[in-house]
C-alpha cells in the first residue's frame, strides 16, 4: 500500500512576529492562556498574521464491522444505518451542533451495511457492506485498505477546493471502539486493558467478553505490526478513510479539529506514517472513553474541552469550534496597547 503524501513541518517564519501580535493586545501577558497558543498555531499553519476560518466542515465517516457478530457493542449493527438516518434528518446531536455554529456537515458511506437512500448531504463511497470479522480474518484486504486511505483524501481535496481551510471528522459504526482498541495496542504496546474501554455502555460482564475477544483476535493475527497491516488486519472502512482525510487535510494546510476516541485511533495511524500531521492538528477535547487520554498523551497534546464526551459523531469538534473562532477573532480584532491608548 504506497502512500505518497508530502506533510513538511509547520514554518516557524511567522512565530516571533505572531507571539508579538498576540503580546500586544490589551491584556496581562498570557492572561488568554490556551486561547494564545491556539492562535498562535493556527497563525502558523496558514502562514498569515491574520488568519481566516473559510467554510468550516465535519465529514463523518461511517461504516460498519464484522466483529459485531462476536458481541462486542451493547447496540446491534442495524444502528449505524438508522443514525445516519438520523444525521439526514438534522435530529442527532452533531445534526444540532453544526447547525447551531454553521458548520457544513457530510456525511460519507464508507461501508455500511445496508443500501442508504441517496441525499444531498450523503456521500456514496462504500468499499464493501462493512468489514470481516478479525476474529477469523482481515477486517479488509490490502486493496480495499488502500481503496479508503484514497477515498478519504479525496473526500478532503474536494472540500479544500471547495475553499475550506477548516475541517474535522467524525465516524459512526457499531463496534468501533473495538477496533480504535486494537489499534492503539499495537501501535503503541500498550496492554490491551488500558486501551479498552465501555464503548455504547457495556456492563462489566459485557465488557469482560469484548477484553476476551480483542485477545482472541490479536492471537490470531501476531504479525500485523506495521502500522497500515495493523489498519488493514483491525480496523474500518470509516477508520482507515479517516487516515487518509487526515494526510490529506494535513497536505493542503488545512487546520484538523480532532474529535475523540476512534478519531484520534485513526490519527494514531496516520502519525506513524508522517509524525508532522499533528502540526495541523487542534484535539477538541478528552473524551471519557479509556484510553483516549492515553492517546492524547503520545501526541503530547492539551484538549479544549474536558466535559466526559464518549458520543463521537464529531459532536467535540462542534461543540470546541466556537473556541476556534475566538482565538481568530482576538487575534485579528483585539486592540493593541497603541490603538487603545492604555499603558503596559
Amino acid at each position: 500500500m504506497p502512500l505518497d503524501f508530502v506533510i513538511p513541518p509547520l514554518k516557524a517564519t511567522l512565530n516571533a512576529a505572531l507571539q508579538a501580535k498576540i503580546d500586544q493586545k490589551t491584556k496581562p501577558l498570557g492572561s488568554l492562556g490556551q486561547l494564545e497558543s491556539l492562535a498562535l498555531q493556527i497563525g502558523l499553519i496558514q502562514n498569515s498574521l491574520t488568519p481566516k476560518l473559510n467554510q468550516p466542515c465535519i465529514l463523518i465517516f461511517a461504516g460498519d464491522h464484522g466483529i459485531v457478530e462476536a458481541g462486542v457493542s451493547a447496540y446491534p449493527q442495524s444502528v449505524t444505518a438508522q443514525m445516519i438516518a438520523n444525521f439526514l434528518a438534522g435530529g442527532a446531536a452533531i445534526s444540532v451542533f453544526a447547525r447551531q455554529h454553521h458548520i457544513d456537515l457530510l456525511i460519507v458511506d464508507a461501508g455500511v451495511n445496508a443500501d442508504l437512500n441517496s441525499h444531498p448531504k450523503l456521500i456514496a463511497a462504500k468499499i464493501g457492506k462493512g468489514t470481516r470479522n478479525f476474529l477469523t480474518q482481515a477486517a479488509m484486504t490490502s486493496e480495499e485498505c488502500s481503496q479508503a486511505l484514497q477515498a478519504g483524501a479525496d473526500q478532503v481535496l474536494h472540500q479544500y477546493e471547495s475553499g475550506s481551510n477548516c475541517i474535522g471528522f467524525g465516524e459512526m459504526g457499531i463496534g468501533n471502539t473495538s477496533s480504535a482498541a486494537l489499534l492503539m495496542h499495537c501501535l503503541l504496546d500498550m496492554p490491551l486493558v488500558q486501551c479498552v474501554g465501555r464503548g455504547t455502555g457495556l456492563n462489566d460482564e459485557q465488557l469482560q467478553n469484548k477484553l476476551t475477544v480483542l485477545q482472541q483476535a490479536l492471537t490470531q493475527h501476531k504479525s500485523a505490526t506495521e502500522p497500515l497491516d495493523v489498519l488493514a488486519t483491525f480496523g474500518g472502512f470509516e477508520i482507515a478513510m479517516m487516515v487518509g482525510a487526515y494526510l490529506k487535510a494535513a497536505e493542503r494546510g488545512m487546520l484538523i479539529l480532532v474529535d475523540g476516541f476512534i478519531a484520534s485511533a485513526a490519527l494514531l495511524v496516520a502519525y506513524k506514517l508522517y509524525p508532522h500531521v499533528l502540526d495541523y492538528c487542534v484535539f477538541s477535547h478528552v473524551s471519557s472513553e479509556q484510553g483516549h487520554q492515553a492517546l492524547l498523551t503520545q501526541f503530547k497534546a492539551k484538549a479544549l474541552l474536558n466535559m466526559e464526551l464518549r458520543l463521537g459523531e464529531g459532536s467535540g469538534i462542534a461543540l470546541a469550534y466556537p473556541l476556534v473562532q475566538s482565538a481568530v477573532v482576538f487575534l485579528n480584532e483585539m486592540a493593541t496597547f497603541a490603538e487603545a491608548g492604555v499603558d503596559r
